[in-house]
């Protein structure tokens, strides 16, 4: 039965489809200079956020259930060898591109469920635990780590032009004003600082 028709399946699916929509949420609306300025020390940026999105569900549910990755630049950079070139996107990608690219992730993969049960077998060759694993717990890690950088588009884009909220279809922000932001703000600052 594939996944998509079992209860937990779905259940799984329906929590990495909420993590993929705040992720394309969070680059609504940005410009391509925006979408590449870092704003960590470590050069967290939207744009490499979402390029690693893409390559990490293309390596999980793709590959690992021995497919091909039909995207060059998906396999150009996974065959880069660089701990670092999911994270640094080509300099004539524009945010455009990296959207399009994620979005057709998420088809190829979403065809892959399709076809597949939760213990269908996979292996994960640069894992040193699990690495023949399943389904059902590549799900689980890539909802994980999918939500986990939905929370880094959070701040960066806060950060940007201070766009706030989870997704489009459940935003989960208090309705203050900007002047009882700015008073939170402070108040929490006064704590911080010991007083």
């Amino acid at each position: 039965m594939p996944i998509a028709d079992h209860d937990q399946g779905a259940q799984l699916r329906e929590y990495l489809n909420d993590a993929r929509e705040a992720i394309l949420w969070k680059c609504e609306g940005l410009s391509d200079a925006q979408a590449r300025t870092p704003l960590t020390p470590t050069g967290t940026h939207v744009m490499g956020l979402l390029l690693h999105l893409a390559v990490t569900e293309s390596q999980y549910f793709i590959s690992s259930l021995g497919r091909e990755i039909k995207n060059v630049l998906i396999r150009h950079v996974i065959e880069a060898g660089d701990a670092r070139a999911d994270f640094l996107p080509p300099p004539d990608m524009t945010l455009v591109d990296a959207v399009n690219i994620y979005r057709e992730t998420i088809v190829a993969v979403d065809a892959v469920f399709d076809g597949v049960e939760l213990n269908s077998p996979a292996v994960v060759e640069w894992w040193t635990k699990h690495r023949k694993t399943t389904v059902e717990r590549l799900l689980v890690h890539m909802i994980a780590e999918s939500h986990r950088h939905a929370g880094h588009l959070d701040i960066v884009r806060e950060q940007l032009d201070g766009f706030v909220g989870l997704r489009p279809s459940a935003p989960n922000i208090p309705d203050l004003t900007p002047d009882q932001w700015e008073e939170q703000n402070l108040g929490l600052k006064k704590l911080a600082d010991g007083h």
